[in-house]
This record gives structure tokens, sequence and C-alpha cells, in this order.
């Protein structure tokens, strides 16, 4: 019996990466513009910006995407009052299915947003460089990256794409395709996502103060083993540690907003001294709020190095 291969088509291919950008940008943040002949994204994770393409003006909230095809003219402005932060990424693509993302704005589901965050951790291993500085334009390679780093940014990126056409192609039909293949553990796995969410929510919303575990329990009917279980599980950190993560993000976006001084943040999240303030913020970010401010306002004006 003879066994005859397929070739298996690829729908998009990427070439060569030129970007791949995680901005924390200042409220007040703006780039003049550029255009190349290379595809662009801008996707929002925070906050709020304007964006030109070409001629046109649009306000991207938080979950928006636009892509900006070859040779068009784009620039991006906070609004002045939100501290936003932007996924940007810009790669080489000659597949006629890119034209799909043409003239259109779109909103990321939980699937795209994470296969982001995949993109950007592969790139902190594969890319000897910071992911902050907007006037970056090449990317050196690490002597040594992880094995494989390379390769997984363009599936993951390939795959984001590939999602996003299907979904709003034909999204009833994704959606029930993705549900059959919820099967075997798909009660507690869903389970154990209801809980980690509501517990994240609940955190989110008690930014501005202190907490313990047996408080977290007690608010939200779960068992401290069971919370800590969870928590590495989905983010592999302890519930504590992915708290004062949280803080020191708020942290960081109030800073950028330039409206409170580090003692005034200190205070609004719930901090007892601005001297434990800046270690829990050092600890979390690896620089002090003093450090972190200066870096932001560098990039900021071009003096970034």
């Amino acid at each position: 019996m003879a066994y005859y291969g397929v070739d298996l088509h690829n729908s998009i291919t990427l070439g060569r990466i030129f970007s791949i950008h995680y901005f924390e940008y200042m409220s007040d943040f703006s780039f003049e513009g550029e255009s190349h002949n290379f595809w662009e994204f801008v996707c929002v994770d925070k906050g709020e910006v304007d964006v030109t393409r070409g001629k046109t003006h649009t306000l991207l909230k938080k979950g928006d995407l636009v892509f900006h095809k070859p040779n068009e003219f784009h620039n991006v402005k906070a609004t002045g009052n939100i501290a936003p932060n932007l996924v940007v990424i810009s790669f080489e693509c000659h597949d006629d299915a890119m034209y799909f993302f043409n003239d259109r704005i779109l909103r990321i589901d939980e699937t795209e947003r994470n296969l982001l965050a995949d993109v950007i951790i592969e790139a902190r291993r594969c890319f000897d460089c910071r992911l902050d500085d907007p006037y970056l334009q090449n990317m050196p390679l690490k002597d040594s990256n992880t094995f494989g780093s390379q390769q997984m940014i363009r599936l993951y990126l390939e795959h984001f794409l590939i999602h996003l056409i299907r979904r709003y192609s034909n999204p009833v039909v994704l959606q029930k395709k993705l549900s059959k293949v919820d099967a075997p553990k798909a009660t507690k796995s869903k389970s154990d996502a209801e809980v980690f969410n509501r517990v994240t929510d609940y955190l989110e919303s008690h930014l501005n103060t202190h907490v313990t575990i047996d408080q977290i329990c007690k608010d939200n009917l779960i068992g401290r083993s069971q919370l800590q279980k969870i928590f590495k599980e989905h983010c592999d950190l302890g519930i504590i540690e992915y708290f004062s993560m949280l803080k020191i993000n708020a942290a960081k976006e109030l800073i950028r907003t330039k409206q409170l001084n580090f003692t005034q943040v200190a205070e609004h999240l719930g901090y007892t001294s601005i001297h434990y303030f800046s270690r829990q913020f050092k600890k979390v970010a690896g620089m002090t709020p003093s450090e972190y401010a200066s870096s932001i306002k560098a990039m900021a004006e071009g003096e970034f190095k």
C-alpha cells in the first residue's frame, strides 16, 4: 500500500519581523508618524489613544486593534487623560489574505490577547533590547536566545492573524467548533477559570487597600490551598505576588499621568509608607519609582538609550 503525503498550504506566511513593542506611554505622549513598506498593527492593552491612518483619525480603547497597510502614513498620540499601554508589531507579509484587515477596527478576544502575550514573552527571550523604545529601528538578537523562540514568534503571530480572520468571517461557526473541543476536563477547568476571574476582579477593585490571603478567601468563599493552586496554574504566581504586580502596574500608570507625586501615589494605593512603596516597586519593576519616571520621560523625548 502506497502512502502519499500532503503538502500543507499556508494561508498566511510571515517574512521578516521589523519590530515588537510593548509601550507604556505617558498620558501626553505623541509620535509624529511615519510610513514604511511593511504591515504594522497597534493594539490597546490599557487606556486609549488617537491613531491616524492616512487621513483618518480614530480613537482606540482597550482591546481595540488597527492595522496599517504598507506605505500608509500613521501616527499615534495619547489623549492627555489616560496613560496607555500598547502592543505594536510590524512585519513583512505578501499574502492576499492580509487585505482582510484594510480599513477595519477590530476587537481582540481572550485567545488573541493570550497569543499577543506569548509573542511579547518570546520576544524578550529572543531580542537583546528593550521593547518599550518607540525610536528603535532594529532589534538585535541575543547571542544565545531560547531554543525555538524565533519560530514561536512567527507561529504565534500567524495563529493570531488566522484566528482574527476566522472569527470575523464566520463567528458562529468558530464558536461552535471551539465549544466542541471543550470536553474531558471542561467542567473543572471552567470552574477554576471562573474563580480566577472572580478573584482577579476582586483584587483590581481593592488596589487602594491592603488585603490578606485570609480576607481574600473569606470574601470569595474559597479555601486557601485551592486559591493558591488556581493562581499557580493560571499565572505561575502566588496570589499576593500577583496582587503586588497589579498594584505596581497601577502605580506605573499613575506616575505616567503626572497628576500625583510618589508619596500621593503610595497613599492612593494603600501603602503604609513611601519607603515600603519604593521597595515593592523596585522588587516588581526592577527600578525605583524615580528611575522609572526618568526612563519613561527620556523615552518620550527621544533621549532613551
